[in-house]
């Protein structure tokens, strides 16, 4: 199996928690091929579509380590279609380029893309939440989401709680979350105008959550692998951040599924397998959705830590891939096969 993951730059990994290293690591372990590119590096040459690509040189022994597999790897620049690959495993940070998107068209029917790029498409930002509330639904808190300032201030003060949480629709990694407060009104109305405002003429969305209490405690990150979980941990707030985002300084703890985290999974996990969104990562804080993380979900390398189970999350995710690759490369060897007797007839 040939595999392009399409995501940050090398440079910019993590060499000892990173996810997607976790994912590259465990294919190069299998022998697979491993190739990496940027959204930057897509480009069309004779009407294929191609990638500059960093390829991995194949390892007669992987290290065990994330970080001395990281420092070991021999890397080599190539441009190589991306048709020519069996998957593409994409782990992007937000925001979604969509033109990167409009490149890839090109290649979906031949190539099985995680996640799938209408499930991109509809879920790339913090709106696709939102879809999974409803009258008849209370997995999600009270939420929303508005460029209108006025409204946003109407409905803090609307709202029966003193606090909520105020974030950009495209941020990750906890980037720009801030807890907000009646008793600081005077604050609130500068604090959207810095939201609002994207400085060009522009403006921007932001959402507007009810606090959930408890969420001080910290939240449930939860790994969805096609709808079900496969791994999950609570991360803790730091003393001087109300975040619970690693990045944010927040820290990890063992975490067992509640009866109601459960159920929340079973919930939205038809619809996230439906939408084509494999890989997902989702936040909960007292049992209720907060963020559905769809781009580069992340937490493989924490949860193996905390947990040092001898079945790794990065190798049910790989088991999945190597499945979904076999059962297309089947697909089409049945339609060559059914083709070949039509045409014999």
């Amino acid at each position: 199996m040939n595999v392009c993951f399409i995501m940050y730059p090398w440079e910019k990994i993590d060499p000892e928690n990173d996810t997607s290293l976790a994912l590259i690591k465990e294919c190069v372990k299998r022998g697979h091929g491993v190739a990496m590119c940027t959204p930057a590096n897509l480009t069309i040459r004779d009407s294929v579509t191609n990638a500059f690509c960093i390829v991995i040189g194949r390892m007669e022994k992987v290290p065990s380590t994330l970080k001395a597999f990281y420092n070991k790897a021999k890397l080599r620049e190539e441009m190589l279609p991306l048709a020519g690959f069996d998957a593409i495993f994409f782990r992007a940070n937000p925001p979604l380029d969509p033109l990167m998107l409009n490149f890839l068209d090109s290649v979906k029917d031949d190539v099985f893309i995680v996640n799938s790029l209408q499930g991109m498409r509809e879920a790339n930002n913090k709106l696709y939440t939102a879809a999974f509330g409803d009258a008849h639904s209370n997995i999600i808190p009270n939420t929303h989401v508005s460029k209108n300032k006025n409204y946003l201030i109407q409905q803090i003060k609307d709202s029966e709680s003193d606090k909520m949480i105020l974030k950009p629709l495209n941020g990750f990694g906890g980037s720009g979350v801030i807890l907000i407060e009646k008793s600081a009104m005077n604050n609130i109305n500068s604090l959207l105008d810095f939201y609002i405002s994207a400085g060009d003429g522009e403006s921007n969305y932001v959402i507007l959550q009810d606090y959930i209490e408890g969420a001080d405690k910290g939240d449930v990150r939860i790994l969805l692998l096609n709808g079900e979980p496969v791994g999950a941990m609570k991360r803790v707030p730091g003393n001087d951040d109300h975040r619970s985002n690693v990045s944010a300084g927040g820290s990890i703890q063992k975490h067992t599924l509640t009866k109601e985290e459960k159920a929340l999974c079973r919930q939205i996990g038809p619809k996230l397998v439906k939408d084509g969104l494999y890989f997902v990562g989702i936040d909960v804080i007292g049992g209720k959705l907060v963020e559905v993380n769809v781009m580069s979900p992340g937490g493989i390398t924490y949860i193996n830590k905390v947990y040092k189970n001898k079945r790794k999350v990065e190798e049910k995710v790989v088991d999945f891939l190597e499945s979904k690759v076999l059962d297309n490369l089947e697909a089409f060897n049945r339609r060559t096969r059914l083709r070949k007797a039509v045409e014999e007839a």
